[in-house]
């Protein structure tokens, strides 16, 4: 999971794409980029950690331009480290940046491809390294000097027909402009939106509408699935359905964690899907325990909190705030190691034992992935006095890999792997357990948008959408990104904060 952003503006968009990648920082903290383009001149600036670390000031002054791009980083396919720190450049045909979000099933054939018929090579693991070479060789194919929008979606029909899996990209062609396309079922995404000024119109493209809000654009529309976008050098925008098959079958799992409350992705607000979540569980609850006696509902800080809400309201009981989250702490849920995530979750959240003592407690959380918050949290609500400590996931178990750009990579870390739903409870030491239906959750998707026919659901129901995936490259992809193959990977690898790698930079924009 990344966040990617594209400004073709009147003006220097600098500034603007930094605001962006710090409303996207949930979707990535690993590493952050921003590229812009002034008079055929590339500009770049990136490094790991979060947004507000890359950059400095003496970077900004030097992200000249009216176009650009940004990324943040989360790394799930490909090692962490600074190479890989996105945009991602390749210098033929014309010096092509893109920044990418998901995963491509058939990157290891692409490589092959890349090397032997495409004659290029290829710097890091990354698959989006191979998204941006198959793009650069597609395009480069065509033979034009000045490459048109005709060129540039043509190219994208053969990425379509070349590339399996989940993208979302924006990119930038040195000298002529701004591009953007999606994935043939639109698995995540990518909206775009405009803004009126004295010398023009503005364009930008987003991976949530939330950031064109922020920045005063207004939204058009999503992406359609294989639907491509150039804005070219003159401000001109151009949009080209680039898939001969596609599908609108949205991942899911944006609404159940990802996305902030106050998008709409694919004209579904996540906020109200959240709601509904919430009262879909409820309902269950009232079916399968009528006579409850829970006391109070507890949100589990922050994505399961809209849930927890709607959840307290239908089955009549107070909602409090029982935790207290430490801002300062990342994600537990994409911390590499069951160890580290262990250790972080007392660090992030502390309990306020009025709310617990005595009483039956209801905990709401997002999701049950791995097991290890949930065991930590339950734990937590005890020592602070629960009599029973009862836990609502407002999704359903995550019992399959997840391969489209999610970090779940192995199907023996996810505790509803291959039990019940009653043996999870006793692991994680709750009195007892409710998870959403799958439909439910479909349901509570679909109402937003009924041109969605059906959501990717593949953690939850082993349904991989894009019909390549078997149990061949689960076991590959398990051996290769569990947690142990990533702590091994990285035992040797000394952080190195401030990290900038530039083009057109001096050296004092290291300083």
């Amino acid at each position: 999971m990344c966040g990617v952003v594209g400004i073709s503006g009147t003006s220097s968009v600098n500034l603007r794409l930094y605001d962006a990648l710090t409303m996207l920082q949930h979707r990535g903290q690993d590493a952050a980029g921003i590229v812009t383009e002034a008079d055929g001149e590339l500009h770049q600036c990136k490094g790991e950690g979060l947004a507000r670390d890359v950059f400095r000031r003496s970077h900004m002054m030097r992200l000249v331009g009216n176009v650009g791009i940004g990324h943040v980083r989360y790394p799930t396919a490909g090692s962490s480290g600074p190479a890989l720190a996105q945009p991602l450049y390749v210098n033929s045909p014309y010096g092509i940046f893109i920044a990418h979000n998901g995963n491509l099933t058939n990157a290891d054939k692409l490589r092959e491809q890349i090397f032997r018929a495409d004659l290029r090579h290829l710097n890091t693991d990354s698959d989006s390294e191979v998204l941006l070479n198959v793009f650069a060789h597609e395009l480069q194919a065509r033979r034009k000097l000045e490459p048109t929008s005709e060129d540039i979606f043509a190219a994208v029909e053969q990425v379509h027909n070349r590339c399996n899996g989940a993208y979302a990209v924006v990119g930038l062609i040195a000298n002529y402009g701004l591009f953007a396309f999606r994935d043939r079922f639109g698995i995540r995404p990518l909206c775009f939106g405009k803004r009126e000024t004295e010398a023009g119109i503005e364009y930008a493209v987003v991976s949530e509408s939330v950031v064109l809000d922020s920045l005063g654009f207004e939204l058009i529309r999503d992406l359609a699935p294989g639907e491509a976008l150039f804005v070219d050098k003159n401000g001109e925008i151009h949009l080209q359905q680039c898939a001969a098959e596609h599908e609108l079958a949205p991942c899911i799992f944006e609404h159940v964690y990802f996305a902030r409350p106050d998008s709409l992705i694919d004209n579904i607000s996540v906020y109200k899907c959240r709601l509904r979540m919430g009262e879909k569980l409820a309902e269950k609850v009232l079916r399968l325990k009528p006579d409850h006696d829970i006391d109070v509902v507890i949100p589990i800080p922050d994505t399961s909190r809209v849930s927890a809400q709607a959840m307290a309201e239908t089955l009549g009981v107070k909602l409090r705030e029982g935790f207290m989250k430490n801002r300062y702490i990342g994600r537990t849920f994409i911390m590499p190691g069951q160890t580290e995530r262990k250790k972080s979750v007392r660090q992030k959240l502390n309990a306020v034992k009025l709310e617990f003592a005595g009483k039956n407690v209801l905990l709401v959380d997002d999701s049950i992935v791995r097991g290890t918050t949930s065991q930590e949290i339950i734990q937590m609500a005890r020592d602070a006095g629960a009599n029973k400590v009862y836990m609502a996931s407002a999704a359903p178990g995550v019992r399959y890999p997840n391969v489209y750009g999610i970090d779940m990579p192995s199907a023996t870390e996810l505790i509803a792997h291959g039990r019940s739903d009653e043996e999870v409870g006793e692991l994680i030491g709750a009195d007892w357990i409710v998870y959403q239906d799958l439909q439910d959750l479909i349901d509570a998707g679909a109402e937003g948008n009924d041109n969605i026919k059906r959501f990717e659901c593949s953690v939850f129901d082993g349904q991989y959408i894009t019909g390549d995936v078997d149990a061949a490259y689960l076991e590959r992809i398990e051996a290769l990104r569990n947690d142990s193959a990533k702590q091994k990977a990285d035992v040797n690898i000394e952080p190195k904060n401030g990290q900038v790698i530039g083009i057109h930079n001096n050296n004092s924009a290291n300083n």
